[in-house]
């Protein structure tokens, strides 16, 4: 068993190891990363007091591009790579903005538009920026297989993927479609998963079974996410999931397990400098964007290598550092 505790550099470092050297912006430009799933406008209410029951609260609303798999899409152009979203939107004037949102960051869009209304979420700010939603997924989950065009993974590098794009149909055999259109251009297959209860709606089991049958090469979670199919303290039995799992930890870090040739699995973690914000939202999703594209350029051979998944993981805590110390500029007005 390998145990390392890190502490994240001021400034970037060359690994202790010298063999995985920073990503350069020129190598992450040569990467595409197809993120499919949902794309949805977010609904923030930040109360600036106590919530008055059955009263009105002073606070402010703003409306915002959402929904994880167009947020990572969103910070993988952000930090230098190519990324293109796939996902259903209504016949509507918010599908419409949504996607001039998401092309405005740089990323290239391949929306269907179904009959439904494009998926909206109310999220509520709890002091601290934690966030409780309600949501209304709406046109999100009709993508289906026949929607999908092979020229739209021509080239990739990676194919991410929310939980939510493998929990429901025909949203789910739209993303098997992807893999096998992925695998077969050679690229890696991810997933987050994404949010707690969604995962739990049927019961574990089917989730598990779900995920499972992608055979994803990477895997990420929260906390609570990874504790919601495996129980408290038994992430590592996410290996028999994935290769390679990252557990977020918000300001603690993170923590990485990885299969070894060994009977024990490789065990990372990485520390980060806490930020505080009284907005959270995202924040996991650029994490993803960050390491994905630190991790994917490394050789394939050497991407469980510790060096290189302590620089990916670094990677991931500076971009949802990033979102969360900059401006909002997704805003949708």
């Amino acid at each position: 068993m390998i145990v390392v505790d890190v502490q994240p550099p001021t400034r970037p470092t060359r690994p202790a190891s010298g063999r995985a050297a920073p990503p350069r912006g020129d190598r992450r430009a040569r990467l595409l990363v197809v993120a499919l799933g949902d794309l949805v406008v977010d609904i923030v209410a930040a109360p600036s007091e106590r919530l008055a029951h059955a009263s009105d609260t002073a606070g402010a609303i703003v409306f915002r591009q959402g929904g994880s798999a167009a947020n990572t899409a969103r910070w993988v152009a952000r930090l230098g790579g190519r990324a293109v979203f796939i996902g259903a939107v209504g016949r509507d004037d918010w599908g419409r903005r949504l996607r001039d949102s998401l092309e405005e960051a740089g990323v290239r869009v391949r929306t269907v538009r179904k009959p439904q209304p494009t998926a909206r979420i109310v999220a509520l700010l709890e002091p601290g920026g934690e966030r409780t939603f309600v949501t209304d997924r709406g046109a999100a989950d009709l993508l289906a297989p026949d929607d999908l065009r092979p020229a739209w993974f021509s080239g990739l590098s990676a194919l991410h993927l929310p939980a939510y794009s493998l929990l429901n149909e025909p949203l789910g055999a739209a993303a098997r479609r992807a893999i096998e259109l992925a695998r077969a251009a050679g690229a890696v297959v991810s997933v987050d998963l994404a949010s707690r209860r969604p995962l739990l709606a049927r019961g574990g089991r089917p989730a598990w079974e779900r995920i499972a049958a992608v055979a994803p090469d990477l895997l990420l979670a929260n906390d609570a996410e990874a504790a919601a199919l495996t129980g408290p303290g038994e992430d590592r039995r996410l290996l028999e999931l994935a290769p390679i799992v990252v557990v977020k930890q918000g300001s603690a870090g993170c923590r990485i397990i990885a299969r070894s040739a060994g009977p024990e699995p490789i065990r990372l973690a990485v520390a980060t400098n806490p930020v505080h914000a009284a907005d959270t939202t995202g924040a996991g999703d650029a994490f993803d964007a960050g390491f994905l594209l630190s991790w994917l350029v490394a050789p394939a051979e050497n991407r469980a290598a510790v060096a290189v998944l302590r620089w990916s993981a670094l990677a991931g805590h500076r971009a949802a550092a990033r979102l969360l110390l900059g401006p909002r500029r997704e805003q949708l007005t």
